[in-house]
């Protein structure tokens, strides 16, 4: 989970919309329904987030999938958040896209445990900026707590991960494909003399205001290579 830093407002009709927060969780799911500006909102998230998904890094764009604007703190839980830019990220899977997944595969702001009442106590958000120090990323496709957290730490890791479903199968197959080709190049760069920063670079430095699928794995990947990369290149991604 890359750590996410707003810049923007959501525009003026998201702003006014929240001078006057809804009282209930009716009214909240009502007004938000006709809310007609979600568009505009959307893309203001996704060009803050590099067009990655908040909590999975996932570039749905290019895998045919939509996003869908995520309240990280539930309307249902805190009615007044609801226009709240601070409260919102650009998550994959639009509710159209969840027919093309199988049972247990919907993960992010569509997964199971999230549309539930949560504990924001627990919950890491990608809106903190030490985010992505609670995470790591295996060969097998799997993300689990960091080696070091403290047991808080840790808990807080697990919970977020199963409230995600950030182990869902669909991602599972993706970050393990993607690590597997990194894996490759690696191989054929060392292999050939070839400047592993040319590499690295590739994925972690945006083009275009876009960063490549799963950067924060892409970035543990390559260690302290991608570290100077991103000092060097894109030290707003630091």
């Amino acid at each position: 989970m890359r750590s996410i830093t707003q810049q923007g407002t959501g525009g003026f009709d998201l702003e006014q919309a929240h001078t006057r927060p809804p009282q209930t969780p009716a009214e909240a799911n009502s007004r938000w329904q006709c809310f007609a500006h979600k568009p505009m909102v959307l893309d203001a998230l996704k060009n803050e987030q590099y067009q990655l998904c908040c909590y999975s890094e996932l570039r749905a764009d290019e895998e045919g999938l939509g996003y869908h604007i995520e309240h990280i703190e539930n309307k249902s839980q805190n009615p007044q958040r609801t226009f709240d830019y601070r409260n919102l990220a650009a998550s994959a899977l639009h509710s159209h896209d969840l027919s093309l997944l199988n049972r247990g595969e919907a993960f992010g702001g569509h997964a199971a445990g999230k549309q539930q009442a949560c504990d924001m106590g627990r919950f890491v958000s990608c809106h903190q900026p030490d985010c992505a120090r609670y995470f790591a990323y295996l060969s097998d496709g799997r993300v689990i707590p960091r080696l070091g957290l403290s047991s808080i730490e840790r808990d807080h890791a697990q919970y977020t991960i199963e409230l995600l479903n950030l182990n869902s199968p669909y991602l599972l197959t993706l970050r393990q494909q993607w690590w597997n080709e990194l894996d490759d190049l690696y191989s054929e760069h060392i292999t050939k003399g070839w400047a592993l920063a040319d590499l690295a670079a590739i994925d972690l430095v945006p083009t275009g205001q876009k960063l490549s699928r799963f950067f924060s794995l892409t970035r543990q990947f390559f260690g302290q290579v991608a570290e100077n990369v991103l000092h060097l290149h894109a030290p707003e991604l630091v």
